[in-house]
């Protein structure tokens, strides 16, 4: 058997339906719309969630919690996760994004004290913990924020 010789099962394929194809063909005329009403004409039909009028399941059903709109999204990197950088390189959003630390979107970096450092950094991000901070300063490192005016 060549590739060029493969074809579906017989019966397997069925061919599609044409609509509006004359008398003989069994859908013609009214192209298996029926007649009249809402549903035979273009356009037609309901829009979704539409219940013939009674009270649709979305306005029926309670609802429940609440969506802040304001909401700040922040990454989180551990000074463990800093082991990648080498001795005095300068860690900002934009290197931890080239290692694959941070991805996707997000409104600030945040760096915890999940782990151990052992090579001086300069950390430049909008915010850490107070116990990353004296990790960083302790393994000879300097601490500052990449936004002025924080720190």
């Amino acid at each position: 058997m060549q590739l060029n010789e493969l074809k579906p099962v017989p019966g397997s394929r069925r061919q599609r339906k044409r609509l509006g194809r004359g008398v003989g063909s069994g859908t013609g005329k009214t192209a298996g719309r029926g007649t009249k009403g809402n549903n035979s004409r273009s356009g037609g039909g309901v829009r979704p969630g539409y219940e013939g009028g009674q009270m649709p399941i979305h306005r029926r059903l309670p609802k429940r919690g609440f969506k802040n709109i304001f909401k700040k999204i922040i990454a989180v990197v551990n000074i463990g996760d800093l082991k990648r950088f080498e001795s005095g390189q300068t860690v900002d959003e934009a290197a931890l994004r080239k290692m694959g630390l941070v991805k996707g979107r997000c409104d600030a970096v945040k760096l915890l004290a999940n782990g151990d450092i052992d090579r001086p950094l300069t950390v430049q991000l909008e915010m850490a913990s107070a116990s990353a901070r004296e990790k960083i300063m302790a393994a000879g490192g300097k601490v500052g924020s990449s936004t002025p005016g924080e720190a």
